[in-house]
């Protein structure tokens, strides 16, 4: 059984999506050792320049940096990364679980997302769109696509 480790900035405060998160992670306990770990997120000033935004990105990643585990294949929620079909999705977790490691690491940062030494790290780096979302909504999508990854891997039929 692989094991799902997601690392990321800042408490989901919305009950509907805690609601989710409890969801999901309830229906992946049938495929997957699931961990969430919450790094405290860095409060934000009311103004903001690109040095508080340096400054506050190296904060959260050097907390995220001490809970990724060395043999981790590590991969970062990121607008940068590369997009897949919930298909392709499911392709890669099942190629990470048998060729490269029984752990995966996804990061997803906070309000102003993750700096260059967490990114550099990263195995890959995914994007599920262009647009801008919340990152605690970021973390239910994650959530559903690992399900529905283990499905379309089972065979089973909850992606059509």
């Amino acid at each position: 059984m692989i094991n799902i480790n997601i690392v990321c900035v800042g408490k989901i405060k919305e009950d509907y999506l805690k609601n989710a998160v409890l969801e999901y992670s309830k229906r992946l306990s049938k495929y997957c050792s699931l961990n969430i770990l919450e790094i405290q997120d860095e409060k934000l000033p009311f103004k903001i320049n690109n040095n508080i935004i340096l400054e506050i990105k190296n904060k959260e990643c050097t907390k995220i940096l001490e809970h990724i585990k060395k043999d981790s294949y590590i991969i970062c929620l990121d607008l940068t990364g590369k997009q897949f079909s919930s298909e392709e999705f499911s392709q890669k977790i099942d190629n990470i679980g048998l060729n490269y490691s029984s752990s995966v690491t996804f990061i997803i940062g906070g309000t102003l997302g993750l700096n260059d030494e967490i990114l550099s790290i990263a195995n890959e780096k995914i994007c599920f769109s262009k647009m801008t979302f919340p990152h605690q909504l970021i973390r239910v999508f994650l959530l559903e696509q690992l399900f529905r990854a283990f499905k379309i891997s089972k065979g089973e039929t909850y992606h059509w």
